[in-house]
C-alpha cells in the first residue's frame, strides 16, 4: 500500500491500525506529505472556510515543582530568571487582549505551589465575570479531579495538557520517577468527564522518540478524540539535561498537523510558537497544513524572554494590538483572516 493509499484510509475511517501509522510516519516523502496537506487543507476549509481563530496567552508564572527532563523552566534550572504575575496584572493584560480583538485567553503556567488551587478559582472567577463573553483556557498542569471541577464551575471552559506521549516508557525518559504517565491520562479522562473541551498533544522528535512512539499518539488521540491537539518540534533549552539534543523535524510536524486534522475534521488545531520558532514562517506552513487556530502572547513585555522553555523562542516586544495586526497581515498573505470569535470547538452536525 502507498502512502497516499493511507492517507486516503484514513480520510475514509478516520483511524489507523498502528503498523499502518508506523509505515506511514517511518516512509513518507515530501510528495506524501504536500499530499496530506491538500487533504487537510480542503477539509479545513470546508468545516471553517479561510477563519483563524486567536488565543491569547498569558504565562503567568514560570516557576515550576516539577523537574522534567526537557523543560526550561524545570525546577532545577538555577539559571531561570522566576517570576509571577498578580491577579491585577492577568487582569490587565486580558483587557488589552479583550480591546485588540481577542476573545479567547489561555493561562499557561508552570506547576507553581503559590497558586494554590484556591488562588488559580479567584483568578478565573475574575476573568469570567469581567469578560462573560469570553472563553477562558487553562493550561496548568496535573491537578486532581476536585480542582478541575472548581476551576470548571468558576468559568474555566477549556484545558491544555499535553500527554507528551502515549508510550509509557518513553515518558519515563522524559520525566523524573515522581511524574507517573497513568496520572497524566488520568487527568485527560477527568478533564474530558467533567465537561472542558480538552487539548492533548505531544512534542516531535523529542529525546528517545521513534516511530513507534509517534503512532502509539496517533493511535490514542484517534481513539481520545481531543477537542484540541497541540503539536510543535521538540527544541532542546540549555538549562536541561537534553540541552545536546536535536531539534523536531518540521516536516514531520506539519504531516502530523494534516493527519491529525484528516483523522479529526472538527479538532481545533493551532500552528504552535514552536513551530515559528525552528521555521520562520512556520505558522503560516501550519494553516497550509491544516491549523486553524494561532496563539499570539498577551504577557507583559518584560516578563515574555523568561518564560524559556525551549532556547532562541521567538518572542515580539508588540503589544496585543501591534501583534495582532501583524499575525492578520501574516494570514492575509496566504489568504487567511483572523476572526473575532470565541473560536469554540463544533462538532460535524453544527458546522452544518
Amino acid at each position: 500500500m502507498k502512502n497516499t493509499e493511507r492517507i486516503d484510509r484514513l480520510k475514509r475511517e478516520r483511524a489507523l491500525p498502528a503498523d499502518q501509522w508506523v509505515r506511514l510516519l517511518g516512509t513518507f516523502t515530501e510528495e506524501d506529505r504536500t499530499y496530506a496537506a491538500e487533504k487537510a487543507r480542503a477539509i479545513t476549509t470546508a468545516r471553517f472556510g479561510n477563519k483563524i481563530y486567536i488565543r491569547g496567552i498569558v504565562e503567568f508564572t514560570n516557576y515550576c515543582k516539577n523537574n522534567c527532563l526537557y523543560c526550561g523552566i524545570r525546577r532545577e534550572n538555577t539559571g531561570a530568571v522566576r517570576y509571577r504575575l498578580t491577579k491585577e496584572e492577568i487582569l490587565l493584560c486580558c483587557h488589552a487582549g479583550y480591546q485588540a480583538g481577542f476573545r479567547t485567553f489561555v493561562l499557561q503556567g508552570g506547576e507553581d505551589p503559590y497558586f494554590t488551587d484556591g488562588r488559580i478559582t479567584d483568578i478565573v472567577s475574575a476573568i469570567r465575570a469581567e469578560f462573560p463573553d469570553c472563553a477562558i483556557t487553562l493550561s496548568v498542569g496535573e491537578k486532581s479531579r476536585e480542582a478541575y471541577k472548581c476551576f470548571f464551575d468558576a468559568g474555566a471552559n477549556r484545558y491544555l495538557l499535553r500527554h507528551e506521549t502515549a508510550d509509557e516508557a518513553h515518558y519515563g525518559r522524559l520525566h523524573p520517577p515522581e511524574q507517573s504517565w497513568r496520572n497524566r491520562m488520568r487527568c485527560l479522562r477527568d478533564l474530558k468527564d467533567i465537561g472542558y473541551q480538552t487539548g492533548c498533544g505531544m512534542m516531535v522528535g523529542s529525546p528517545f522518540q521513534t516511530v513507534e512512539c509517534l503512532a502509539e499518539d496517533m493511535v490514542f488521540m484517534s481513539r481520545f478524540r481531543p477537542e484540541m491537539i497541540g503539536i510543535g518540534p521538540f527544541i532542546p533549552h540549555h538549562g536541561t539535561p537534553f540541552r545536546d539534543c536535536p531539534a523536531g523535524s518540521t516536516e514531520t510536524t506539519l504531516l502530523l498537523l494534516s493527519l491529525c486534522r484528516i483523522m479529526l475534521p472538527d479538532v481545533l488545531l493551532p500552528a504552535t510558537t514552536a513551530l515559528g520558532t525552528v521555521c520562520g514562517d512556520g505558522r503560516q506552513l501550519g494553516v497550509l497544513a491544516g491549523a486553524n487556530v494561532v496563539m499570539p502572547n498577551l504577557s507583559p513585555v518584560g516578563v515574555r524572554k523568561n518564560y524559556t522553555l525551549y532556547d532562541n523562542k521567538a518572542i515580539t516586544g508588540e503589544d496585543a494590538a501591534e501583534s495582532l495586526n501583524i499575525l492578520r497581515s501574516h494570514m492575509r498573505e496566504i489568504g487567511y483572516e483572523v476572526v473575532v470569535s470565541r473560536g469554540d470547538y463544533k462538532s460535524r452536525e453544527e458546522h452544518r
